[in-house]
């Protein structure tokens, strides 16, 4: 089952979203909201795997909602307006549905959102090549990233997700640190804490208990303090 959420300020929009969702077998409503910064709160504690969001809101816009909620669910976009299809898109949504919807609109929509989640589910999310140890492969939202080892600054965990953050910019995909950490070369990249995975070769200094990488302060933890000290001695 695919688990949903319905964000839209117009309650008409949401009854219609929601009894779509009880005809079509493979999706399963989790919550429904008219508050974008309510729904953008439920959603940090109770992950849904997709979202219909309603682009046109007070407060925040469902352009800034996915960026905020980082790739963390499929999105499949409903507005009235059609000029903000193309901008939809360029943030990789499923789909963009122009109301009013139809059924047979919204289940071809669905259906797509299906076969994405179930090809993510099958794929790793991170793979390192059995040739190579200088570049891995990181599968995040609709597409997959090849990165250089040489650009990852550190590594965050996020719960069910990590963040890769690079010189380039910071990538989003679901695994877990362990999973990672057991993947990259030791010689090159360091658990520092239970949120963190460093490259080695990026520290620009160290006072005390913390780190800094460029603009950002990593803590040591007391678990990995003696271990990172005799690495990099």
């Amino acid at each position: 089952m695919i688990r949903c959420a319905v964000i839209d300020d117009e309650p008409w929009a949401v009854s219609l979203l929601v009894d779509y969702i009880s005809k079509t077998d493979f999706l399963e409503l989790a919550f429904s909201s008219s508050d974008a910064i309510e729904a953008l709160q439920k959603i940090q504690q109770q992950p849904v795997d997709l979202v219909f969001l309603d682009i046109q809101m007070p407060e925040l816009t469902g352009l800034q909602f996915m960026k905020i909620n980082a790739g963390r669910s499929k999105v499949i976009l409903t507005t009235a307006y059609s000029e903000y299809a193309l901008e939809g898109y360029e943030h990789n949504v499923v789909d963009y549905l122009l109301k009013p919807i139809s059924f047979e609109r919204f289940y071809t929509a669905a259906l797509k959102a299906k076969d994405l989640l179930q090809h993510a589910a099958t794929a790793p999310a991170v793979m390192i090549p059995q040739s190579a140890n200088d570049f891995i492969f990181i599968k995040t939202d609709s597409k997959i990233v090849n990165v250089s080892l040489s650009d990852i600054l550190f590594i965050e965990g996020l719960k069910d997700y990590i963040a890769i953050n690079t010189i380039k910019e910071k990538l989003i995909t679901l695994d877990s640190l362990k999973t990672l950490e057991e993947s990259l070369p030791g010689q090159r990249f360091i658990r520092v804490h239970k949120s963190y995975i460093i490259s080695i070769e990026k520290i620009d200094s160290i006072e005390r208990n913390r780190i800094f990488i460029k603009d950002a302060v990593i803590p040591i933890g007391d678990t990995y303090r003696e271990r990172f000290f005799k690495a990099i001695t």
